[in-house]
């Protein structure tokens, strides 16, 4: 990139810029970063507004936290290759191998650098929540995951599209918010604090509500009672609030009351939410509060009738102000901070869970008779029965004796047994990928893990461009350490969700993929037309997703029901190596029948697909292959 040195610790932080509109920039996982990055003060990045197109020129930019931060204006043609083959906001290590792609995944790597920078900012690690797991589980499978990230942002971004010409709709993702507001809190000190409530209500006599709680404006902002003895003050929000100020209230000597501590945890209270995923203030109030703020500003100035819907929201809105850095950041942002009413909760309303798995056949279906047999007796009876494809090469090996020490997984943290079960997965797998490259092709390595696919391709296949797409960072830089000490030069290395990575690729291959994983890699492949060699796990993880439907084969949809194709899920994973013979039998067999309902469905999109025992099956107790290529 032009007029910028290049050195090898330097960050770069590519945005997508689109528009410019009252103050907000678009899109919004452009405003959460920037926000992000004032709130944190984090200077360590180069960041780059990333044009779409072959744009060039740009008006200037307002309210964009620039002091200490360089921002550079670049048109998506000069972004690094890797980059070019995702989705913003991504950050970039130089030298331009090893990217992080994602709102969620840029977010905990920008908080997790602030924090190096400056290890006396413990307050900005907390964002990252009890375990450091907030926002960590990716948007695929973690249903919070993908309201934060992706839902809401999203359906904020059409919402402010509207003309208002007509009642708008509201966004369903904005009502099940609310509804999750609603939801009692789970944390880690579950009981004791459910306990402390419990004394606190019986003291004053009745069971305060948060949702009632209320915010009295003072000024320009809101006062809280966190501070103080005043009955009003909820226990959630002394505790949440005590986190976030210096000086914290010394925990109280005295033993709880016997009819506190003897009382059951079903007639203890529930914790009502102080912030978006419960007690304290983490990564998901920042993502939401730049998204929330502009929608709330449209409900006050066109709709104010429908701020009524939103009494925990709107609560919500007016609690995070007074969490410190928040009104800075704002106002760095260019987010001025409304002053809302009131307001009193309805609990008759019940927006609908738009997040959870599609609808499942009744519980009580009277023709379903239980157990593997009779749902492999009716596949038998419609013709579809437990017939492997053969291995087309099934004694060869790599010559792991003459490869360098940092291919192998004995490299790894792993025994000496299990690095040879390894070494014989990796057999296979490399076996059926080499049979298809050619140079000039790239691969792609899902759910990459330490590496140990990926880098054996990268060093098989020099003329080959091998990429590792990990959710999980230090599996990742595990992968990096073993790729630079053998001087590899054709590997990307990309942290990110599956869906975030768009480029084009020849190949996809994914080792021990957990559960539905393994069917995004196959839908990847097939909306690319790239072959694929997957060797699936965790088959007792399976279920419908917002993305997936099982069964997913037209033969087999005729044949199961739901709950059948379950039954074949869970007996799929009965293969463990201590269990009786006749058991891992019947596992094994359900393994292929699920394998084969995937295969089935890839041959619905024009591809040829084999479902293929590894050799040796003792390799692995998950030893299934499905390869397909497109016809």
């Amino acid at each position: 990139m032009k007029g910028i040195k290049k050195s090898l610790t330097e960050e770069y932080l590519y945005l997508d810029f689109s528009h410019q509109k009252e103050g907000c920039i678009f899109p919004l996982h452009t405003s959460v970063t920037l926000f992000l990055l004032s709130y944190c003060d984090c200077t360590v990045f180069k960041v780059c507004f990333v044009l779409p197109g072959e744009s060039t020129g740009i008006s200037l930019l307002k309210n964009v936290p620039s002091e200490g931060v360089e921002i550079q204006i670049i048109s998506r043609q000069e972004l690094p290759p890797v980059v070019q083959s995702c989705c913003l906001p991504a950050v970039v290590e130089r030298p331009d191998n090893f990217c992080r792609v994602g709102l969620a995944v840029v977010l905990r790597h920008i908080i997790q650098k602030s924090y190096e920078a400056d290890p006396s900012k413990k307050e900005i690690l907390e964002l990252l929540g009890f375990k450091k797991t907030c926002l960590k589980a990716c948007a695929e499978v973690s249903q919070w995951t993908r309201l934060c990230e992706l839902t809401v942002p999203l359906a904020v971004e059409n919402f402010l599209k509207e003309s208002f010409d007509q009642p708008p709709t509201i966004p369903a993702a904005i009502l099940e918010l609310e509804k999750k507001l609603g939801e009692p809190v789970r944390v880690h000190n579950d009981d004791k604090l459910r306990r402390q409530k419990l004394k606190q209500q019986k003291a004053a006599g009745v069971g305060p509500s948060l949702a009632k709680e209320k915010v009295k404006s003072k000024g320009h902002g809101q006062e809280t009672s966190e501070e103080g003895d005043s009955s009003s003050a909820s226990l959630e929000l002394k505790v949440a609030f005590s986190k976030l100020t210096v000086h914290k209230e010394p925990a109280s000597a005295n033993r709880e009351p016997s009819h506190i501590r003897k009382a059951k945890a079903s007639d203890l209270p529930p914790l009502d939410h102080v912030f978006a995923e419960g007690l304290y203030f983490t990564l998901a109030d920042i993502v939401l509060l730049p998204c929330i703020h502009h929608f709330l500003v449209i409900i006050c100035k066109k709709l104010s009738g429908k701020l009524v819907e939103f009494p925990l929201l709107a609560a919500w809105y007016q609690r995070i102000q007074e969490v410190p850095r928040v009104k800075i950041a704002a106002s760095q942002c260019g987010i001025q901070f409304l002053s809302l009413p009131e307001l009193q909760t309805t609990s008759s309303q019940q927006p609908p869970n738009l997040d959870e798995a599609p609808c499942v056949e009744e519980q009580n279906d009277p023709s379903f008779i239980g157990g593997p047999r009779p749902t492999m007796t009716k596949l038998m009876e419609k013709g579809i029965e437990v017939m492997f494809s053969p291995h087309p090469c099934p004694a060869w090996t790599l010559d792991w004796d003459t490869l360098p020490a940092a291919v192998s997984p004995k490299e790894g943290k792993m025994s000496s047994d299990r690095a040879l079960r390894k070494q014989q997965q990796l057999n296979n797998l490399v076996y059926m990928v080499t049979n298809q490259a050619k140079p000039g092709d790239r691969i792609v390595d899902f759910c990459s893990g330490g590496g140990h696919v990926g880098i054996v391709l990268a060093h098989m296949l020099p003329s080959c461009q091998v990429i590792l797409i990990e959710n999980k960072e230090l599996s990742l830089i595990r992968a990096k350490k073993r790729s630079d000490e053998l001087g590899l030069s054709n590997i990307w290395f990309i942290q990110a969700n599956m869906e975030y990575f768009t480029g084009m690729f020849n190949i996809g291959v994914a080792l021990h993929a957990c559960g539905v994983a393994t069917d995004m890699v196959i839908e990847h492949c097939l909306k690319t037309r790239a072959a694929f060699v997957t060797c699936p796990c965790c088959y007792g993880f399976i279920q419908n997703t917002s993305k997936f439907n099982f069964p997913k084969s037209e033969q087999f949809k005729k044949t199961l029901s739901y709950k059948e194709h379950m039954i074949l899920c869970r007996f799929a994973d009965q293969t463990a190596v201590q269990l009786p013979p006749q058991r891992r039998l019947i596992g094994k067999q359900c393994m292929y029948l699920v394998d084969l309902d995937r295969a089935r469905a890839a041959e619905e999109h024009g591809f040829s697909v084999r479902v293929i025992s590894m050799e040796p099956e003792s390799c692995s107790p998950k030893n299934n292959m499905i390869v397909g290529v497109p016809i």
